[in-house]
């Protein structure tokens, strides 16, 4: 038996509603080439120009950028 002066011992309209579940998509709407950094930052909820700038500057420093973006343009899945 529940305490009814605990938190959450209320009855089942006191629950919030469930949220479907937050996926990392490519946006459809907000792309330039592929749509992963729409994607990103719609699952994020910043600007998608400040993912785009934070993508330009790092082809500065050495490493496998392109490489990785081609990687999430085929891993991440349309946004529908």
């Amino acid at each position: 038996m529940t305490d009814p002066g605990l938190p959450g011992a209320g009855d089942a309209y006191d629950a919030e509603p469930v949220r479907p579940a937050k996926r990392l998509t490519r946006s459809t709407t907000d792309k330039m080439i592929g749509g992963v950094a729409g994607g990103i930052a719609e699952y994020f909820g910043i600007d998608s120009t400040w993912v785009r700038v934070a993508f330009v500057a790092s082809i500065i420093l050495p490493g496998p950028q392109v490489l990785l973006y081609l990687l999430l343009w085929a891993i991440i899945p349309k946004n529908r």
